[in-house]
């Protein structure tokens, strides 16, 4: 009698502690992380849960017991199928959504945006500020750069098309400007085919040094067309483009920050104040619009333009008209 009162209350015994268990599993799966604001985690390769485990905790994201954690997993199905990655964490998220997540890689994406006008150095410089990213660009060269992308010629200068890009963490800056370029090539190839006939482009590389000098001329949308229009005739009928922006460009680190007289009439390959023709490559990174403007010029019989100093152009048909504008709208600031 009395083996069978101990057994039985052996019997009860486990069974709470098994319902006392099984409460607390229960408890944990509910249980928010201990996240008070977005943040991350990083799983190495060759993670085990152990070891995600022990960084949750030493991170003071969960308290809760390893056991619980394996049993968590093997209840889903996910004990080793978990991703190497970063992974967001969120207040609110459960431990189940976290393993979740590692199951399915949804890793955490970072975003870059190459803006348009930037020019490569501008990009490099971008680049080396982003987070998360593997920085290799530093000891290489634009020529280097140039050959590790698959661009003929010394500098990826205007090879990149302009718009966000995601990455995730591991991911190398090459990596996103591989894919930079990529897009830009499609870009061209999906656009040239379709030109106005007749404009004097022999390639889509051209195309792409019109569209930066467009690019820096203006951001107003409804202008691109038309300075496209004016550049395409001044090189139909054998002007001098004459745009200060490819002058800036060819002075490099010796511009000041306001062009002179002195700075148009130093001759550089991107000087088109001293040279007739486009300039040899792109003098920054133009953005599709001002890629199809290139493509598609406005008609018309404009043949110069001047800013007004409000972020539009004054367009002139004639010489004497541009003079006008410039006494109108250039000299009269001038102190």
């Amino acid at each position: 009698m009395l083996r069978t009162v101990l057994v039985a209350a052996a019997l009860l015994l486990v069974g709470a502690v098994a319902i006392w268990i099984y409460g607390g599993y229960r408890a944990f799966e509910r249980t928010p992380l201990r996240v008070a604001a977005p943040t991350s985690i990083e799983v190495a390769r060759g993670s085990t849960l152990k070891s995600i485990v022990a960084q949750l905790r030493a991170r003071h994201y969960t308290s809760a017991a390893e056991p619980y954690w394996r049993l968590l997993a093997a209840r889903m199905g996910v004990t080793d199928r978990l991703h190497a990655g970063e992974y967001a964490l969120s207040p609110g998220m459960t431990p189940p959504v976290l393993l979740a997540n590692m199951s399915d890689g949804r890793v955490v994406q970072h975003m870059f945006t190459l803006v348009d006008g930037w020019t490569f150095a501008q990009v490099r410089a971008a680049l080396a500020r982003v987070p998360a990213l593997r920085h290799t660009l530093a000891g290489m060269s634009d020529a280097q750069v140039a050959r590790a992308l698959g661009i003929h010629g010394a500098s990826p200068e205007g090879w990149l098309l302009p718009q966000t890009y995601a990455y995730v963490l591991g991911q190398s800056d090459i990596d996103v400007l591989r894919r930079a370029h990529v897009a830009m090539e499609r870009l061209l190839a999906r656009e040239w085919p379709g030109r106005e006939r007749g404009i004097p482009l022999k390639d889509p590389y051209q195309a792409l040094v019109l569209a930066s000098l467009i690019e820096k001329e203006t951001a107003q949308p409804d202008e691109r067309a038309r300075i496209a229009g004016v550049f395409v005739r001044r090189l139909e009928r054998g002007m001098k483009l004459q745009t200060d922006p490819s002058v800036i460009y060819g002075l490099g680190s010796a511009y000041r920050g306001e062009i002179t007289r002195r700075d148009l009439q130093t001759d550089t390959p991107w000087n088109t104040y001293t040279r007739f023709g486009l300039p040899p490559t792109p003098i920054c990174m133009p953005g599709a619009p001002a890629v199809e403007a290139a493509l598609h010029p406005a008609q018309g019989r404009s043949l110069y333009f001047v800013a007004k100093g409000d972020g539009t152009h004054q367009f002139s048909d004639t010489l004497r008209q541009q003079d006008a504008a410039i006494g109108r709208y250039i000299l009269h600031r001038k102190p």
